[in-house]
């Protein structure tokens, strides 16, 4: 059977929450604490990689939130409390 447009199995990226990304981060260096000295160093290093983007991803997330903009620099010429309105000729 084909994928139909949108579907999950269309190769999408998963998205996940920071807390999803978090608890995802603490299980990925549990498995690692928990491997074997006979584990494959690939596997190895491919997690180490995973935690390694997981982190750069948590740590960027704070900055990337909708509710964390920069303050509005005041507008020239008037209170930074009420809007500029244009002027109208007389």
């Amino acid at each position: 059977m084909r994928a139909f447009h949108g579907q999950m199995s269309d190769n999408q990226p998963i998205r996940r929450s920071l807390q999803e990304k978090q608890k995802q981060l603490r299980d990925l260096k549990e498995t690692l604490a928990a491997m074997k000295s006979h584990t494959s160093p690939a596997l190895r290093e491919s997690v180490r990689k995973r935690i390694a983007q997981l982190e750069a991803e948590v740590t960027a997330a704070p900055a990337l939130k909708p509710g964390n903009k920069p303050a509005a620099a005041p507008r020239a010429g008037g209170d930074a409390r009420r809007p500029a309105r244009p002027m109208r000729p007389r």
